[in-house]
């Protein structure tokens, strides 16, 4: 027979092409995707070990939220400001609690005379040597100061409250970061494996099209086509593989612990509806926020030292009493009293400070006012983020399913000889954008969700 049929024909080239020898099916070792570099070593002395959950197991959201709250230099630090601003609290409130001093000194006073002596001379001679020693024991105790004390004793507490809001902040933040780095890392892994499977489809595409070419039945263009899309397919998952590396080091730099860490996480990256009950969210945040709540504790605090500057106007009333001896032969001695102390004039220090802590606390009422704002927007916009990334779930997967089934069709089209290499390329490349948004909707609905917590005051 002199005329061949197209199922003839097609038969012919996938015989060849299973018979066809290995190398003309393998790619180039040259072009080999490389496994991403190892990471680099910890440097001499570093205080950032690899913690035991990360080895040789998968870690859940939650624990990577636990290790970012116990590892995290920044909780610790603010965790440190807090406790150093507790003892700012005492510091104050001594000033109205008993005070007790001891003293001890002692003084030798010598008194040396002159006389004349029969040659004419002068003779110094000691006359006297006397030792003083004094110890005593003084107490006090502020009867009243119209309340000045206690004013800056509340003062310290307001500000060792906006000290513990601060710490909060940093958990909150902490969490947000490590869940925001989480699914970061789950859509890293996502990626790579779609480009993988878009790089097995290339590569697969690229053996047909030389199959086809060997029988003749397929220009050279088809199998340079192919490999294009192949060299393509390879640079794209080089890229993913680095992102996810990126991804890695992002996450355990989040949580506090060792940047070469060889953590892995859970593949949690699936739609699951999220209820929220948006009437109830602007009352939950301001009762949460740790921003709101610590501006409102500083201008608590600059309201106490109002207060505190308004009564440093009046006198300080003080009983002490000392007790001791003195002399060699250590007599008793005692005194005791009431003391008033008042400042008069100072020149104007005091006024100028009560007008001082005046506009202090003008300026915190504002910013209280000013954060309600901004918390409120951040609510709304966390809000407005999660809807949306939620509906585009939906979009996205129904576009897999259609570049699904377009693909199914070119690659059946190709394969019988009827469709070309551009149109196979195309429904390629368009089902590795679906799945790579599909995989992006379903980070961005995750970490929606983790920052509309987040705006609330939820950790």
């Amino acid at each position: 027979m002199t005329v061949q049929s197209p199922a003839l024909l097609l038969g012919l080239g996938v015989a060849l092409l299973a018979l066809t020898p290995v190398a003309h099916a393998q790619i180039n070792p040259a072009d080999a995707v490389m496994a991403p570099p190892e990471p680099l070593p910890a440097p001499p002395g570093t205080r950032f070990g690899i913690p035991h959950q990360v080895v040789g197991r998968e870690l859940t959201l939650e624990e990577a939220v636990q290790l970012g709250l116990d590892n995290a230099p920044r909780i610790l630090a603010a965790a440190g400001d807090y406790q150093a601003a507790r003892q700012r609290v005492n510091e104050a409130l001594s000033a109205i609690l008993p005070q007790l001093s001891g003293q001890w000194n002692a003084f030798e006073n010598q008194t040396v005379g002159t006389t004349s002596s029969s040659t004419g001379g002068s003779q110094r001679t000691v006359t006297s040597r006397f030792l003083s020693t004094t110890a005593t024991v003084t107490a006090s105790q502020l009867l009243f100061d119209f309340g000045k004390t206690l004013a800056a004793t509340e003062a310290a507490k307001f500000s060792a409250e906006s000290f513990r809001q601060q710490l909060e902040l940093q958990r909150q933040t902490i969490a947000v970061n490590v869940k925001t780095q989480y699914f970061t890392l789950l859509l890293a892994k996502r990626l790579v494996g779609v480009n993988q499977a878009a790089l097995e489809r290339a590569e697969l595409n690229l053996r047909s099209a030389r199959g086809f070419f060997e029988v003749g039945t397929q220009p050279r263009f088809f199998v340079t086509r192919a490999e294009v899309d192949v060299a393509n397919a390879r640079v794209a998952l080089i890229r993913a593989q680095n992102a996810q590396a990126l991804a890695r080091v992002a996450l355990n730099t989040a949580m506090g612990i060792a940047i070469n860490s060889p953590t892995e996480v859970k593949d949690i990256l699936a739609y699951e509806p999220y209820a929220v009950d948006r009437d109830a969210l602007m009352t939950e945040a301001i009762r949460s926020r740790p921003e709101y709540l610590q501006s409102k504790a500083l201008a608590d605090a600059a309201d106490a030292t109002v207060r505190q500057r308004f009564r440093n106007f009046f006198p300080n009333i003080t009983a002490s009493g000392t007790y001791g001896a003195a002399r060699a032969d250590m007599n008793e001695i005692y005194d005791y009293g009431v003391q008033l102390t008042w400042s008069i004039f100072d020149g104007g220090n005091m006024i100028a400070q009560y007008r001082e802590s005046k506009a202090t606390l003008d300026a915190a009422r504002a910013r209280v006012r000013d954060t309600e704002l901004s918390v409120w927007q951040d609510v709304q916009q966390s809000y407005l983020n999660m809807i949306a990334a939620e509906q585009q779930i939906g979009a996205a997967q129904k576009a897999v399913d259609s570049a699904q089934e377009n693909f199914r069709l070119s690659q059946g089209r190709f394969d019988a000889g009827v469709g070309t290499i551009i149109e196979l390329t195309d429904a390629q490349l368009a089902l590795t954008q679906a799945q790579s948004n599909e995989a992006q909707a379903l980070s961005d609905f995750r970490i929606s969700i983790a920052q509309l917590e987040r705006a609330v005051g939820r950790r």
